[in-house]
This record gives structure tokens, sequence and C-alpha cells, in this order.
């Protein structure tokens, strides 16, 4: 009997013995098991962040890529733009003096088809300049004298002499040609004769450097920026932008200013024909017969879209060209912050001046119809 109890407990502690091997292998198992699901976790963890940082990226960039692409676009318009109305400039003077040959040469001039070759003393006594007579200029050079009982015309003293006879530039004279001589054609010529540069004539535009704005300026140049915080752009705001984007709605003019400042506000035509389809209120929204911005009843030409809502708000043409003065003035600002601006500190601060001057006006009420703009 004590042998066969002996066994037993033998036999009893052998298995138990192979029961905490088991035991220890299962758990030493478990714990590697537990090691790899919490290496699988951290590198899961790490994936996704990876991923969040990439795809933060991509939208980045993206966006950035498409803020270029609309400069350049802007840029390449506005080169556009320009070309065309160079070419049309220059394909009507190709065309005057085609004409210009055609009916008269150099050796032997037809003086009635262009009266401003004529002498002074023939033009007195032909056709004056107010019978229609052919096309003369109103400058210095076409002086007139009365004449005295006895008939004759003494040459004028030093005194009655015009002033910089012998500087004033031939193009006038050249560009009043090739205007009598292409009718029928829309030229736009820009030319300012030179006593506007020097401040002479009756109806000059003189102007003179404010040296506390243009140290503002060259300050604010330094390290351009948005920022309304600035001495420069402070004083534009409080000066100009904030009275030209002030209406009657001052909800909604708040709301015109952010997507201005923010470069997300679109204006687009209307289409006299189409149904106005809105899905906010008439009054919130306007419509072809009431602006928005001021209430008051105005043909609208025009809406405008803010950011991403789906609202359009109706606007007259003298909001649009409140807004369009404001937009000018950020479109021209963020070129020089981004630098796409080459002239110089002196050239930059005069344009800036020029758009202030447009935001004056235009919230003084006056500004130019579809008309007087195409």
């Amino acid at each position: 009997m004590s042998r066969l109890r002996s066994s037993s407990l033998e036999i009893r502690e052998k298995g138990s013995e192979i029961l905490r091997e088991q035991l220890d292998a299962a758990q030493t198992e478990l714990k590697l098991k537990d090691k790899e699901c919490e290496r699988l976790s951290q590198v899961r963890d790490q994936l996704e962040q990876e991923l969040e940082e990439l795809t933060a990226s991509l939208f980045e960039e993206a966006h950035r890529m498409v803020r270029e692409a609309n400069v350049k676009q802007a840029a390449a318009e506005k080169q556009l733009k320009e070309a065309q109305g160079k070419i049309d400039v220059l394909q009507a003077e190709v065309t005057a003096l085609k004409t210009l040959v055609l009916t008269s040469t150099p050796s032997s001039p037809n003086r009635q088809a262009h009266p401003q070759l004529l002498s002074p003393g023939t033009r007195a006594k032909g056709t004056s300049p107010r019978s229609g007579g052919g096309h003369t200029r109103n400058k210095s050079a076409s002086w007139a004298l009365p004449l005295p009982p006895g008939g004759n015309l003494d040459p004028p003293s030093d005194s009655m002499q015009p002033v910089r006879e012998d500087k004033e530039p031939a193009v006038p004279a050249l560009l009043s040609l090739i205007m009598c001589l292409v009718p029928g054609h829309s030229v736009s010529v820009t030319y300012e004769p030179y006593w506007a540069e020097e401040g002479e004539g009756p109806q000059s535009l003189c102007r003179q450097m404010d040296n506390v704005l243009y140290a503002e300026f060259l300050t604010w140049k330094e390290r351009p920026s948005l920022d309304r915080t600035s001495a420069f752009l402070g004083r534009i705001y409080r000066e100009d932008i904030c009275p030209c984007l002030s209406f009657t709605r001052s909800e909604l003019s708040q709301s015109v200013q952010s997507a201005v400042e923010n470069n997300s506000l679109t204006i687009e035509p209307v289409s006299m024909s189409a149904v106005p389809v809105v899905k906010a209120s008439a009054v919130e929204c306007g419509g072809p017969k009431k602006c928005a911005l001021s209430g008051m009843s105005r043909s609208c030409k025009h809406r405008i879209k803010l950011g991403d809502k789906e609202n359009y708000y109706y606007i007259s043409p003298s909001s649009r060209a409140r807004i369009t003065a404001v937009c000018n003035f950020f479109t021209y600002i963020r070129y020089i912050q981004q630098g796409l601006v080459r002239h110089d500190a002196e050239q930059m601060f005069w344009e800036v001046m020029r758009l202030r001057r447009e935001m004056a006006v235009v919230k003084l009420g006056f500004y130019l119809n579809d008309t007087d703009q195409g």
C-alpha cells in the first residue's frame, strides 16, 4: 500500500510540474503577444500621424499652387489687356500714316487737310478754329493777336512770345493728325502735355509728396503685411477703406469688408432675363431693382458672393464701384507684399495715393457707369 501511495504522489508531482511548465510557457507567449500588439499599435499611430501630416501638407501645397496660379493669371490678364490696347493704338497709327502717305508728302504737303502745317499769318486770314474749318491745336504755338487799325501785324515782343515754344514735343501734332485721319475709329491715347509735368496751363494737376505719409509707407514697405495695426494701413483703413465700405446695412458691410480682406469676394454680372434664385430673404439679398447694401431702389447689374456662402447679394453700380476701388487697393498691396511690383518706392507710393484717391472719389458718389467704362 505504501508503494502505491508513493507512486501516486510521484505521478501527481510530475503532472503538476508539467502543468506549471505549460503555464509558464503560456504566460511567456502571452507576454510576447502583448508586446507585439503594443508595437503594432505604436506603428499604427505613427502611420496615422504621418498620413495626417502628409494630407495637411498636400492641401497646403495645393492652396499655394492655386494662389500662385491666380496671381499669375491676374498678371497675364493685365499684360494681355495692356498689349491689346497698345496693338489697337499701333494699328490706328499705321492706318493713319498710310493715309498720310497717300494724301500728303513732305515735299508737297496737303495744307488744306492738315491746317496745323499753315503759318500763323495764313491761319489768321483763313478759317478760325471755331469755324470748323479743320482740326487745329489750341496750343502755345498757335498764338494769334488782333490786327491794329493799320492792318499790319508786327511780330510779338519777347514778353508776349509763347513760353517754352521750342520745348513742346512734336508728338501732339502727330497724334492730332492721326485722330483726324482715322474717322470712325475709337483710339485711346494717353498723352500728358509738357505743361502738365511742369505745373503750367490753366487746368494743370500739381502734386507734392506728404512726408508723413511717405515715411509711414517706407516703414510699412520694409516688412509689408496686411496687418491693419501698422501706421500706414491703419490710416488708410480709418480714412478710406472703412468709409468707402460703410453702407446702410452695417452687418453686411462688415461681411463684405472681411471678404475683401480675405480675397474671397466674387463679383459677377447679372443676366436681366434670368429669374433670381436666392435662399435668403429678398430684403437681405436685394434684387435686380434693389441694392442689398444701400437698400435703395436702383438697377443692379451685378451681384456679389461672400466666400463659400451660397447667398448672392445684388448691388448697384455705385456700390460696385466702391467695392471695386477697395479691391484694387488690396490687390496692389498684395502684389507689393508678394514682391511682384518692380518699381521704386516713390512710384509705389504714388500708385497707392492714386488708389486712395479712387476710394475717396467713389465714396463721395462719383463713379463711371458701364458705358463710360466700356
